[in-house]
């Protein structure tokens, strides 16, 4: 449809609108549903439908209704819809976006996407094909997705002679089918798209039938509450600091997922835990605004000025905050070409998180077309469903689905590609992380030479150790490193300094993006570990490091020890540095101190000094 059109259907204000999702099996009619749905209630623009039946009669091509939609060139080239195309059109009741879902098999990660936008479905089987696979794969993922608005249409009645047998079949067999999902369709629908039966008028050939037409199906959908009366949830995509004219600002921005907040609020970051209060709330060309509420994008500032981390959730401080933690019992369904499986790094898109994670444990693996279960299954293959746990490095603030859905869903990247996606069902508290089982691991089968640590620091005279400066850029923190090794060198130690530099040229050149400083983070703990285990002092500097990730360094460096310098203001919150230094400009001075915490814990041993 043109601009104009989309404008001209959706410019009353006053009207409800609602997004309802088109699915089925490849070439069960879900194109010519919807192509006769605008064509029957006058949604098309003027002189649409004239034009694509005088262009299949210049082409002697018999007309569809699937042709309206046709908008996308390599759709037309294969005759099967392959993206999640929108449209519009209008009943008495309300304004309708329509989601034509493809129902090729290859295509389920666009029905996905198209299905996670939808408030209702309507879901289409061939009367004659019958149920086939996709069809209860599809029925699984709107139970998935936690769509419990379903009509169901038996399409392509007019090639079933519009017996009322067939239609009854399908409708009892897949009822059975929904019910095992916990689904209960609110319509069954006997339909001829083609021929426009039950559709927005009711059929002369089904007079057995005295249910709703399709349209009259959609009309008795409830719209959905915008969220306004759940908790406050706001992920925060970035932060915004205004310097010009004096403007000090800085805004926190994104989108009000559920509840509201006031100016004043007292309010939360998750999972970091900081708190300040709502000192305004920001928006591009608005007048002053006391009230922010579900489905607003916009921006606050904070009466009390705090570091933001990446992948927060703002939350209010007077209702129930989001669930934070790094183990998540999730249903996932698996769309990557390679199955998913234990060890191997993925990266988990939740809210406003962007963090690695590792598939820990699968409970179960579910073929969604009879729904059959594997406990036994090592891995997740391509189109399975499976109940299992997710690890990440650090804490992420999430919902349980069932609480509030719009921070309980996520999706996972493979390789730059969405692979899978999924639900979260609730927050797991193991034993045992997976780094510090990783380190068990490799502590029980690392192959150690004749020569013991203890023969090594007595002929360095050292007790091996990894030394760790953090703090802001900027602060010299590299070049204190790198003093200090030289007059610990020039002192006959063993000592070694890894610059960040050196180590993204060399063991870390393979990592290309900020997205990956996780896995540097894992790396240099490794690397740290070997270090330490022919006996050296490692020196190396790292910027804005956090309790998460010096907890990373120390688990992988064990069993040797961790000393952390802070240089300047640090964000560690829970940790405590072995030594704070606020004046690094002194360098002489941090120097020395660094020198004498080394020998007061025995890293020097004092006979050498």
């Amino acid at each position: 449809m043109t601009a104009s059109s989309t404008a001209g259907l959706l410019s009353g204000r006053n009207r409800q609108q609602m997004n309802i999702v088109v699915i089925g099996h490849v070439d069960h009619g879900k194109s010519t549903l919807i192509g006769r749905l605008l064509a029957d209630t006058g949604s098309l623009p003027k002189g649409k439908l004239e034009s694509v039946q005088a262009y299949c009669a210049r082409n002697a091509k018999p007309f569809e209704y699937a042709f309206l939609l046709d908008a996308l060139k390599e759709e037309q080239a294969q005759g099967i819809t392959i993206d999640t195309a929108r449209c519009f059109f209008k009943s008495s009741r309300r304004e309708y976006i329509i989601l034509d879902a493809p129902g090729h098999v290859e295509f389920l990660k666009n029905m996905i996407s198209g299905a996670a936008r939808a408030e209702a479905a309507l879901l289409l089987i061939d009367a004659k094909e019958g149920i086939r696979e996709n069809s209860r794969r599809h029925g699984y993922l709107l139970s998935l997705l936690g769509i419990r608005q379903i009509a169901v249409a038996v399409n392509k009645m007019d090639l079933a002679d519009y017996r009322r047998d067939v239609f009854e079949t399908i409708q009892k067999d897949y009822t059975a089918f929904l019910q095992q999902v916990k689904l209960q369709p609110r319509f069954f629908i006997p339909v001829s798209a083609r021929f426009g039966d039950n559709l927005c008028t009711r059929s002369a050939r089904m007079s057995w039938y005295d249910g709703p037409t399709v349209l009259e199906a959609m009309d008795r959908f409830e719209k959905e509450p915008a969220g306004r009366e759940k908790p406050f949830r706001f992920p925060v995509q970035d932060v915004y600091k205004f310097t010009e004219e004096g403007d000090d600002r800085r805004i926190a921005a994104g989108r009000v997922e559920t509840g509201t907040v006031r100016v004043g609020d007292e309010v939360v970051f998750l999972p970091s835990g900081k708190r300040s209060r709502i000192a305004s709330i920001e928006g591009f060309n608005k007048p002053p605004q006391t009230e922010a509420c579900a489905g607003q994008s916009t921006g606050f500032t904070l009466t009390e000025q705090v570091y933001i981390p990446p992948n927060q959730i703002l939350c209010r401080a007077d209702q129930p905050p989001a669930r934070t933690g790094t183990c998540l019992k999730v249903n996932l369904f698996w769309m990557g070409r390679q199955p998913m499986v234990k060890g191997k790094r993925y990266k988990l898109k939740l809210a406003a998180a962007r963090e690695s994670v590792w598939l820990r444990e699968i409970y179960t693996v579910l073929d969604a077309t009879d729904l059959s279960t594997d406990s036994r299954s090592c891995q997740i293959e391509r189109h399975d469903v499976a109940e299992c746990l997710l690890e990440t490095l650090r804490p992420v603030a999430f919902d349980r689905v069932s609480e509030i859905a719009q921070t309980g869903r996520f999706v996972i990247i493979d390789n730059y590609e969405i692979a899978g996606g999924g639900i979260i069902l609730d927050a797991i508290a193991p034993e045992k992380d997976w780094l510090s089982e990783h380190v068990q691991r490799r502590q029980m089968y690392w192959q150690r030479s004749r020569i013991r640590p203890q023969n090594r620091s007595e002929r360095y005279k050292q007790n091996a150790a990894l030394v760790l400066l953090c703090g802001p850029n900027g602060v010299g923190k590299s070049e204190i490193a790198k003093t200090l090794e030289e007059q610990l060198f020039s002192a006959g130690r063993m000592v070694y300094y890894l610059g960040l530099d050196n180590s993204l040229l060399g063991v870390d050149s393979d990592l290309q993006t900020a997205d990956e400083r996780d896995e540097y983070i894992r790396r240099l703990g490794e690397i740290a570990h070997l270090f330490a285990d022919a006996g050296l002092i490692l020196i190396t500097a790292i910027s804005h490091l956090d309790d998460y990730e010096l907890q990373a360094i120390r688990t992988l460096n064990q069993p040797y020890p961790c000393l952390v310098v802070a240089i300047g203001p640090h964000r560690l919150v829970h940790s405590r540095p072995d030594l704070h230094l606020d004046n690094p400009a002194d360098v002489p001075e941090v120097i020395e101190k660094i020198k004498c915490l080394l020998a007061r814990e025995h890293y020097l041993l004092e006979y050498h000094l």
